[in-house]
């Protein structure tokens, strides 16, 4: 066994009661299952999907770059990420797809495979983001294919929400006051194809669909751009408390500058709205070597993006994330979390140039049933694995 391994479980046995408790905190954050559908997002990473979905007061890699500029701040080296595979998909993924693993990015596939198992979801995400970052400054390329696609019980509705996504980001981060204070921005030229749809007819008269759809026939495209401004303030105590605020699109996003890279669609994506998140942490350090990072965090604290008629516990509910991560010389790392009241759990390596993240987590993806004045919410929890091999240097 090598050395710096030895070291790591030695730590981990010292550590063992500690942890224990702590990770008990972690998953008891929110007991209460969340009731109201997806919220889609323009980022989520391996490490703050194991973490519960936390990211503005924890992140300290790349991803600042797309989490929270003003986390460039943060970083204690530069990162050249040339490579960094991450792929998710459901717990039905493979018994939908089988071995199809890319019929995700045509819709027609997509409905011929989610058409054979009625009640199911199908969830596939794949992102790349080359980058190179320094203290206080980036830059990067973010591309991201993400589907989620349904055939209701009665094998008569196929929902198809589909996004690619093509951007160049870059970003600044301003340190005051010796680091207490992190203000970051960054700039973003986004190219979405994008398509929401609810209703694609499957079936006629019974029979096996005749519905023919393509990707330019039922999806929109454009080109945007955006902007995210990110404030890190840090208490110079133990600890190191500190309290995180990303505001996200910045004046809201379209995407009308022009007609798109792919398709020349007629119509374009929908706005995206400007999101105001904010989150706490705390980062004690257990031992020689060893440290935890430990988040609460609320995304959308605006309320830019719920339905109209959803009730305010539920809103609340559903935007809520917590997490903690063990770190063990920077090598091995422990996570786990709720994110929107369900239990998630990740594990990272990191040696030489290499690092390898898995996570598992719980999406909310229930509906919400108007109901007359009222209405009604199914939770429904979509069980989701994550993987992620990065090479960098």
């Amino acid at each position: 066994m090598t050395e710096p391994m030895e070291g790591i479980l030695k730590t981990l046995k010292k550590q063992y009661f500690k942890i224990r408790i702590l990770l008990i905190l972690a998953t008891h954050l929110v007991a209460t299952p969340l009731i109201a559908g997806e919220r889609f997002e323009f980022f989520n990473g391996v490490r703050s999907l194991g973490m519960g979905g936390v990211s503005a007061a924890v992140v300290n890699d790349e991803t600042a770059l797309l989490a929270n500029p003003a986390a460039l701040g943060k970083l204690r080296n530069y990162f050249v990420t040339v490579a960094d595979p991450e792929v998710d998909v459901s717990a039905d993924a493979e018994r939908i797809v089988g071995t199809g693993i890319l019929k995700f990015l045509d819709p027609q596939q997509t409905l011929d495979a989610v058409e054979a198992f009625p009640g199911k979801r199908l969830h596939e995400r794949v992102q790349v983001f080359p980058s190179f970052v320094v203290t206080n400054f980036g830059m990067g390329v973010f591309a991201k294919y993400v589907t989620d696609a349904s055939v209701d019980a009665t094998s008569t509705t196929f929902t198809y929400d589909y996004t690619n996504d093509l951007a160049f980001v870059f970003g600044f981060n301003f340190r005051l006051f010796d680091g207490k204070i992190k203000l970051g921005v960054n700039g973003r030229a986004v190219n979405r194809v994008e398509s929401h749809r609810t209703d694609i007819p499957v079936a006629t008269n019974g029979l096996t669909h005749t519905t023919v759809i393509g990707s330019g026939t039922i999806a929109n495209e454009g080109l945007g751009v955006a902007s995210d401004v990110g404030l890190i303030l840090t208490g110079p105590w133990a600890f190191l408390p500190t309290i995180a605020f990303v505001y996200h699109d910045v004046g809201n996003t379209t995407y009308d500058v022009n007609n798109g890279m792919f398709l020349s669609t007629t119509d374009r994506p929908d706005p995206t709205p400007a999101t105001l998140d904010v989150g706490l942490g705390i980062f004690p350090i257990t031992g020689k070597g060893s440290r935890i990072a430990f988040s609460l965090e609320m995304v959308d604290v605006l309320d830019a993006k719920e339905p109209a008629d959803e009730e305010a516990s539920d809103e609340v509910m559903r935007r809520l994330h917590g997490g903690i991560e063990f770190n063990f010389k920077d090598v091995f790392f422990l996570r786990g979390g709720m994110n929107q009241g369900y239990w998630t759990a990740g594990m990272e390596l990191s040696m030489y140039n290499t690092q390898l993240q898995i996570a598992t987590y719980g999406e909310e993806v229930g509906d919400i049933v108007p109901a007359g004045s009222a209405a009604t919410y199914t939770a429904v929890e979509d069980r989701r694995y994550v993987v992620k091999f990065a090479y960098r240097f």
